[in-house]
């Protein structure tokens, strides 16, 4: 067959190039082969990152065993955690477009025939999807998998999210130091993508959703050998991919983007993706509208409580049947459109005809489920006429509805020492700004006040509202991505101390009560605050970046 290879490999014109495949010590049989990008995200800086040399060689002999000649580069990843609370998380989402940039350059300069890419981390996962969407050549992903849950010395159940509370905790003078250390030392117990879903597994699962990948993608443990065979298979099915020329704008249709979000809405995955499946989709030639996920979030019912909304962890959803079960139960209903051709060559009525709910308790039944609407709610009004999201299925139901005063602050360093020094009250409304991707520049998780807030016991009591987003570890009435931007001359910029907010989730509204005449008189004194970084990357990033509801893509 042709192959886009054969750009590097065929006719003697080609002849100094074929002299550099041999320089890597190809033979003349492997250059005749198929060659395959391998797209390996190993690092040793990042704990979900950390196996992927063997997840990818695992790929790569699959590979050669269904006849491709595999060749690996590198793909960068932040570890979200290891970032958040300092400069440092301001080049989390930035990272997403580095990895989609580079990743075009290198597959469109070697001419590769087909692409497997070996994610497993917040941005990394979406930028790899973007790079796939963008460069539209025969793909496939195997995730490195998610971590398995800690145990603390009482024998209890942990994570990542529950470390990030316990610091509140301290402050709170709930725990001692001896009890941080606890979960200091337990909290994360193997390499994996953080146990709950959080980002990372969250767009893991949406993977396998979008049909991107084969079955357990998204939630088989990181330390189980299941996850070296998926990777065998999956360097195998490339080379099928290839054969047929299934392409990723042949799978990612905007059909397929709404399959995706609603099993988004039924695992009640991270308000990140809000971001990530607009930028995908952007890379396809598809735009999905922010406040879409309300429609499909009002037919889709939540069907699992995975830490942080619950006490259940990646390797019991694992357990359970994984993402196919959960596809299965919302099938059963019509509300998936199962003719739609996916990686493994099949439909995803094919995929999921076998799979089987094992655990009522981990994936609640279609007709029991947790709640009858999505997880992630869309919330519109004066202070985000663009919109907001939360992640409803977190929030404690007394939050569901609430007024309250304005606390305000200009950065997330300002709002966390405010709480760490208990100057933040049951009922406030905590508002923290030019946190944005403009403003930020960089749109910063904002994980730690919001665990601060919760290890205080104040989740019950105190929402958070932000033009910057939160991590997948957050629960809470914490209200994300608020647009437009306090540095784009959003209404969040004039807000002022004690103004009084209203938050009503299910019915989607956030409402500043304040005049519109009183907005338009405090904007004729105001003027945004500049960005805090105005150099480098960030400073590009922050000329380009659009705003969150748009999925913060590149113009």
């Amino acid at each position: 067959m042709t192959c886009r290879s054969d750009n590097i490999k065929a006719g003697v014109e080609r002849s100094p190039n074929v002299s550099l495949l041999y320089a890597l010590g190809l033979t003349k049989e492997e250059i005749s082969r198929p060659i395959i990008g391998v797209v390996s995200s190993f690092s040793e800086v990042v704990p979900g990152h950390m196996h992927l040399d063997k997840i990818t060689q695992a790929v790569k002999e699959g590979i050669y065993a269904a006849g491709g000649t595999p060749l690996m580069f590198p793909a960068i990843a932040v570890c979200d955690g290891i970032a958040m609370g300092h400069v440092g998380m301001k080049y989390s989402l930035v990272s997403r477009d580095l990895v989609a940039d580079s990743t075009e350059a290198m597959a469109i300069a070697h001419q590769f025939d087909g692409l497997v890419m070996i994610p497993n981390c917040d941005k990394n996962v979406p930028g790899l999807l973007m790079a796939a969407a963008r460069l539209n050549i025969p793909t496939i992903f195997c995730a490195g998998g998610p971590m398995l849950a800690g145990h603390l010395k009482d024998g209890r159940r942990t994570c990542l999210s529950h470390m990030f509370e316990a610091v509140g905790a301290y402050h709170a003078g709930k725990i001692d130091a001896a009890g941080v250390d606890d979960y200091t030392e337990n909290a994360c117990p193997s390499c994996g993508s953080c146990s709950g879903m959080y980002t990372a597994n969250s767009m893991n699962c949406l993977t396998e959703a979008i049909g991107m990948s084969l079955r357990g993608n998204g939630t088989i443990p990181a330390p189980y050998s299941a996850r070296i065979r998926l990777a065998k298979h999956t360097g195998m099915k490339i080379m099928e991919l290839v054969e047929k020329n299934i392409r990723p704008r042949d799978i990612m249709t905007a059909e397929a983007f709404d399959n995706a979000e609603t099993v988004d809405m039924a695992l009640g995955c991270s308000t990140n993706t809000m971001l990530h499946l607009p930028a995908i989709a952007h890379e396809a030639g598809i735009t999905i509208d922010f406040a879409h996920a309300n429609a499909i979030s009002e037919r889709t019912p939540n069907l699992c409580h995975l830490a942080p909304a619950g006490n259940t962890f990646m390797e019991d959803l694992d357990r359970a049947g994984g993402v196919y079960a959960v596809m299965n139960e919302l099938a059963k209903k019509g509300l998936l459109n199962t003719s739609l051709i996916t990686a493994t060559g099949k439909t995803v009525a094919e995929n999921i005809a076998d799979a089987k709910n094992l655990d009522p308790e981990i994936i609640r039944p279609i007709d029991n489920p947790y709640s009858s609407t999505g997880g992630i709610a869309v919330l519109k009004g004066n202070l985000a006429p663009d919109g907001c999201v939360v992640k409803r299925s977190a929030v404690a139901p007394e939050m569901m509805r609430h007024d309250g005063p304005a606390r305000v602050f200009d950065s997330e360093d300002d709002a966390i020492a405010a709480i760490y020094a208990r100057k933040i009250n049951p009922g406030d409304v905590v508002v923290i700004r030019y946190e944005g991707p403009k403003g930020g520049p960089g749109m910063r998780e904002m994980l730690n006040p919001t665990s601060a807030i919760c290890g205080m016991g104040l989740d019950t009591s105190v929402a958070l509202i932000t033009d910057g987003r939160f991590s997948g570890a957050t629960r809470g009435a914490s209200i994300g991505h608020v647009s437009p931007e306090a540095a784009s001359g959003g209404n969040i910029g004039l807000v002022h101390e004690g103004d009084i907010i209203s938050i009503d989730i299910n019915n989607y509204s956030i409402t500043l009560k304040v005049s519109d005449e009183e907005l338009a008189e405090r904007r004729k004194n105001w003027t945004p605050n500049e960005p805090k970084i105005k150099t480098g990357y960030l400073a590009r990033y922050a000329k380009l970046v659009t705003s969150a509801d748009k999925g913060a893509i590149l113009e």
